[in-house]
């Protein structure tokens, strides 16, 4: 059965040629500048995922389900969908392993300071990674009037 064998956050991602490209990955905490009274802004993230397929279940179509949401449940930020196919390249050794790399990138807003997670599901298979969101408020309005 194919699972999803890393999932990591990141600042920007890219897949190439069967590569995964990560800049700034491995985060577990996000700050963002928040003007009290004002919505916070975007984030920009990538997510970069590996997914193991094993020799039998190549050449079939496997979906693959990737949500952003609060830790503590409620309403997904983000639903990301997508078929994943691997093919048994010219002279593999019968049984191995087979891998694909995808890269997702996109901007959400969160609605609050707190925990968030990431969860890919694959079939019966599901990881995900925690993280944590916090409210800073810009340089200029840390300082109080004398």
């Amino acid at each position: 059965m194919p699972e999803v064998e890393a999932l990591l956050l990141a600042n920007h991602a890219e897949a190439h040629d069967g590569l995964l490209y990560l800049m700034g990955a491995g985060w577990n905490n996000v700050r963002q500048r928040v003007i009290p009274g004002q919505p916070p802004p975007p984030f920009h993230f990538g997510l970069g995922l590996s997914v193991l397929v094993g020799w039998t279940e190549t050449n079939r179509r496997h979906h693959i389900a990737v949500t952003l949401e609060p830790e503590d449940g409620g309403a997904p930020l983000m639903n990301l969908e997508a078929d994943v196919e691997v093919g048994r390249p010219p002279g593999a050794v019968e049984g191995a392993d087979q891998r694909s790399v995808l890269a997702l990138a996109g901007e959400v807003m969160f609605p609050r300071a707190g925990g968030y997670r990431v969860v890919s599901r694959i079939g019966d298979h599901t990881r995900s990674v925690s993280f944590r969101v916090h409210y800073d408020a810009p340089p200029m309005m840390l300082q109080q009037p004398a």
